[in-house]
C-alpha cells in the first residue's frame, strides 16, 4: 500500500510538473484573443525591442484591424512598415507605405510617412555599407536613390518645419552628389569608347543638373577632352575657361586629361 501510494504520488508530481512547463512554453501574450488594440500595441513595441519583427509585424496587423479609423491605426501601419524593412521586406515595407501615403493625405503623421518612404529606398542605395565594401558607389542602380530623393523633396517642400526636414535636406545632398558622380561614370564610359558626342552631352547635363556637386570637375573636364575630339575648339575653350575658373588647381588641368585615375569623391568624404 505504501509503494502504490508513493507510485501515486510521484505521478501526480509528474503530471503537475509537465502542466507547469506546457504553461511557461505558451507566452502569455497569445492566450489573450480578446486583448485590446491597445495592449497589442505595447506587446508589438516590445516585440520589437527585442528584435522579434515578425511577430511585431503580425501585432500590428491585429492592431490596425481592431483600431480602424483611428490614429492608432495609423500608427500601426507605418510601424508594421518600419519592422518590414527591418526584417528584410523592403517590397512590402514600401507598400505598406505607398499604401498609407494614398489612404492618409491628411495624416499628422504623413511627413514621417514620407520620410519613412524616403529612408526605405535610401538605405537600400545608401553608401556607407558599399564603402566599406570598396564598393563606387557611382556603378550602382540608382532608381533607389532616385525615389528617395523625390520622397525627401516632397517632405521638405510640403513640410518645411517638420522634425525630420533637417534630415531629409541632408540625405538629399547625399543622393544629389550620388546621381552626380553616376552621371559623370556614364559620361566617362562614353568618352573612353569614342563616343564624343554622347559623353559632352552627359557631362553638359549633370553639370546643369547638379553644378554645385563635386562631381562637376570631371564633368568639366569630359566636355574639354570630348570637345577637342570633336575639334569644336569653341566649345572646348568655353568648358576649359570654367573648369580654370571654379577649379584654377584641378588636377584635369595642365595635360592630365579627364581620364586620369584617382579616388572617387564620394570615398574622400567623412560620413556621419
Amino acid at each position: 500500500m505504501t509503494g502504490f501510494l508513493l507510485r501515486r504520488a510521484a505521478l501526480l508530481g509528474l503530471t503537475t510538473a509537465l502542466l507547469w512547463l506546457g504553461g511557461c512554453s505558451t507566452p502569455p501574450k497569445t492566450e489573450t484573443a480578446n486583448a485590446t488594440a491597445e495592449r497589442l500595441y505595447r506587446e508589438a513595441k516590445e516585440d520589437a525591442e527585442s528584435g522579434s519583427f515578425e511577430r511585431a509585424i503580425k501585432l500590428m496587423e491585429r492592431v490596425e484591424g481592431l483600431a480602424a479609423g483611428t490614429l492608432l491605426a495609423q500608427q500601426a501601419q507605418l510601424d508594421m512598415a518600419y519592422y518590414q524593412w527591418r526584417s528584410g521586406e523592403r517590397e512590402a515595407a514600401l507598400t505598406a507605405v505607398d499604401r498609407f501615403i494614398k489612404l492618409n493625405p491628411s495624416s499628422p503623421a504623413f511627413d514621417y510617412a514620407l520620410y519613412l518612404r524616403g529612408f526605405i529606398n535610401f538605405n537600400d542605395n545608401l553608401g556607407l555599407l558599399g564603402t566599406l565594401a570598396g564598393q563606387d558607389l557611382s556603378e550602382r542602380d540608382q532608381r533607389a536613390s532616385r525615389d528617395a530623393f523625390q520622397s525627401f523633396k516632397r517632405l521638405v517642400d510640403q513640410y518645411p518645419n517638420s522634425l525630420y526636414t533637417p534630415d531629409a535636406k541632408l540625405r538629399m545632398d547625399y543622393i544629389a552628389n550620388t546621381l552626380a558622380q553616376y552621371e559623370v561614370h556614364v559620361a566617362r564610359y562614353y568618352l573612353r569608347r569614342g563616343a564624343y558626342v554622347a559623353a559632352a552631352n552627359r557631362a553638359q547635363q549633370m553639370v546643369a543638373e547638379f553644378p554645385q556637386s563635386p562631381a562637376t570637375e570631371e564633368a568639366l573636364a569630359i566636355m574639354v577632352d570630348s570637345y577637342q575630339k570633336l575639334e569644336l575648339t569653341t566649345l572646348r575653350d568655353g568648358a576649359e575657361k570654367v573648369l580654370r575658373l571654379n577649379f584654377p588647381n584641378s588636377r584635369y588641368l595642365g595635360g592630365t586629361g579627364a581620364t586620369a585615375s584617382g579616388d572617387p569623391w564620394w570615398q574622400r568624404l567623412k560620413f556621419w
